[in-house]
């Protein structure tokens, strides 16, 4: 990776070292504002003051900001009305007006409030992407023009979720998520003291509020159990993010958009809270928090011969498909027909391809039959403490077991237990789960607008 030329790599330092980088210098603060922060007019006037207040504090600020509200889901039914299949290329050029028009908005905004501020489209933020459409990945960052624009002392506003492809010289977009992606890979390259993602929901919670009124902020998280709590339903961050703020070093502190409370920060290795005494820890928890996820369909697959690679035969026609396989369950063979069933869990959109792709190659394969269902819920329950900690698992099975919750599947990491049971009883699971942990707080957490971006 790299960062542009006159732009050095970040480095992987101690926020100890920060704290006294910043006594002597002004603060590099990147922000991110999610769609429900930039909604209608009064919000991305409220957004425009909270980016003001942090510049009257003497820092510096680059602001991604994303389409208003549900901008992107209108624009992408309106593609769908014109072309049944929308050509790549020309659906990456309308989602990504999106982003400039709330980053145009904001800048306007802030501008009556008299101060200078200057926004960039994704490509002129020096966002260089692979060539995939819809999906593209970040592959250099050549943030050239913001530079200039903040030593002449204005306010940045970036497109979020957009980048710009050098060889097809085509705009392309992030795909899910692709506005955290930006700001992180943006504090990065510029070498930002933080990385705030705002959203509606006042930061990193031991479950999802809505699903869990009890659920309580947590004041710090490791980016280690982010990444899993994201991968399993968290949608606070998007896996990209934090995994891009990893691998480079980007303190992340996920606030609310309606709220100048702290939020949570995403600590990366070697990484301390901000202002926390010197040499200061805390005991790990067991268990960091509960995600859900209801995005994922179970398709069963009857009848399959218990023979050597047969396993393989079906999962290769799947990848093909270009479906994320995540749990797989294999049941005991039966022995007087020598056949066993496999089921696996796919995102639900992922459902409809794999299963013609499995129904055209049955003869070959040799099968009896396929089932789908996509009624099911996930569950998984994070903490790094979970490494040296018994009886993690006894909790959980103990705690659905007296709700009358079945187990349809388990999957399991080194700092994740997670099972599937029905989407029915999903947000019970999560509930009675939240409590036998001892997560539960005193009051309902507060939820200020409604879609936790």
């Amino acid at each position: 990776m790299t960062f542009g030329r006159g732009i050095r790599a970040p480095r992987h330092t101690t926020h100890a070292a920060r704290r006294h980088h910043r006594e002597f210098h002004v603060a590099l603060i990147v922000q991110k504002y999610g769609g429900s922060s930039v909604a209608d007019a009064e919000s991305i006037k409220r957004v425009a003051k909270r980016i003001v207040d942090t510049r009257r504090q003497g820092h510096d600020v680059v602001v991604a900001v994303s389409a208003m509200g549900d901008t992107t889901d209108e624009l992408l039914d309106l593609a769908g009305q014109v072309a049944p299949i929308p050509a790549p290329r020309e659906l990456d050029m309308l989602l990504s007006s999106g982003e400039r028009i709330a980053m145009a908005l904001l800048a306007m905004a802030i501008h009556s409030m008299g101060f200078e501020a200057r926004s960039f489209t994704g490509s002129q933020a020096g966002m260089i992407t692979d060539a995939t459409h819809g999906a593209a990945r970040i592959v250099d960052v050549t943030p050239v023009r913001l530079r200039e624009a903040l030593d002449e002392g204005a306010i940045v506003i970036v497109a979020g979720f957009q980048g710009f492809n050098r060889d097809t010289r085509d705009i392309t977009t992030l795909g899910r998520g692709g506005s955290d992606t930006t700001a992180v890979a943006l504090a990065a390259a510029l070498h930002a003291d933080v990385c705030e993602i705002y959203s509606d929901v006042d930061g990193i919670f031991t479950a999802d509020p809505r699903v869990v009124p009890k659920a309580r902020k947590l004041d710090r998280v490791s980016s280690e159990e982010m990444l899993e709590m994201a991968a399993n339903g968290a949608k606070v961050l998007y896996i990209r993010a934090v995994e891009y703020a990893r691998r480079h070093g980007v303190l992340i502190h996920a606030r609310s958009t309606f709220s100048s409370a702290e939020g949570t920060y995403v600590l990366g290795e070697g990484m301390q809270v901000p202002d926390a005494e010197e040499g200061e820890t805390m005991e790990e928890p067991i268990v960091a928090g509960v995600a859900t996820d209801q995005s994922q369909a179970k398709i069963t697959i009857i009848g399959v011969p218990d023979v050597p690679g047969k396993a393989a035969e079906i999962f290769k026609l799947v990848a093909r498909t270009g479906a994320n396989v995540d749990m797989i369950v294999q049941n005991v063979s039966a022995a007087a027909t020598g056949r066993t069933d496999i089921s696996f869990t796919l995102p639900k959109a992922d459902a409809p391809t794999a299963l013609r792709a499995l129904a055209a190659d049955q003869a070959d394969v040799g099968f009896e039959s396929l089932v789908h269902d996509d009624q099911i819920g996930k569950l998984s329950v994070v903490g790094a403490g979970m490494r040296t900690h018994s009886g993690v698992s006894a909790t959980l099975f103990e705690a659905l077991s007296v709700s009358g919750i079945n187990i349809e599947m388990i999957s399991t990491s080194e700092i994740r237990i997670s099972v599937v049971v029905r989407g029915d009883d999903l947000a019970e699971a999560a509930r009675v789960v939240h409590t036998a942990y001892g997560l539960d707080g005193e009051v309902d957490a507060t939820v200020y607008a409604g879609t936790g971006r």
